[in-house]
């Protein structure tokens, strides 16, 4: 619940409106068509903890079937996570964290077919990171604190903190923000 509380603040403060709060705010914020997405990632990752594994995939394919976004329930996803749009979305990263936004037509996960969901192989997206559309993220690298992905990169190597990665494969500049 903090977390869903976390993405429903940010929501609101991204829309420059940052005092909505309160339980009414929540009930009725998670029927958002930006914040339903991320409320039943939210639920799918509940039952995943508590080794509910085929409750968490059930709310995971809800996901995909209504919105178009593919995670799984074994993804450890911080507060604030921001989906404008979400069709297209692949979410198969190592771990997500706090304040992310991940535009539409976005694919992170493993360089090869990994059923297993092996860690390593996996992406880590620091916190405060802008993911542009259709960008692909790829294999077990990091992506550092406040950095930026542009639309359509192909990152394929680690990003340091700070840094913007544009082009095909990303080219990184540092030390931008």
């Amino acid at each position: 619940m903090k977390l869903l509380q976390q993405d429903i603040e940010r929501y609101y403060e991204l829309r420059g409106n940052p005092r909505r709060r309160g339980l009414w705010v929540v009930l009725f914020s998670v029927f958002n068509p930006r914040l339903l997405p991320v409320t039943l990632l939210r639920i799918s990752c509940f039952f995943q903890k508590y080794n509910l594994g085929v409750v968490a995939k059930a709310f995971s394919m809800l996901n995909f079937i209504l919105f178009g976004i593919e995670t799984s329930p074994r993804v450890q996803i911080g507060g604030g996570l921001f989906l404008p749009h979400t069709v297209g979305t692949i979410l198969g990263a190592q771990k997500i964290g706090e304040n992310v936004t991940i535009m539409h037509g976005v694919t992170l996960g493993a360089k090869e077919i990994d059923y297993k969901f092996t860690c390593h192989a996996r992406p880590v997206i620091g916190h405060n990171v802008f993911i542009g559309a259709g960008a692909k993220i790829l294999g077990g690298i990091v992506i550092g604190d406040y950095s930026k992905i542009g639309a359509n990169a192909v990152v394929l190597i680690d990003v340091p903190a700070r840094s913007l990665a544009v082009g095909v494969p990303a080219k990184i500049i540092e030390n931008v923000y």
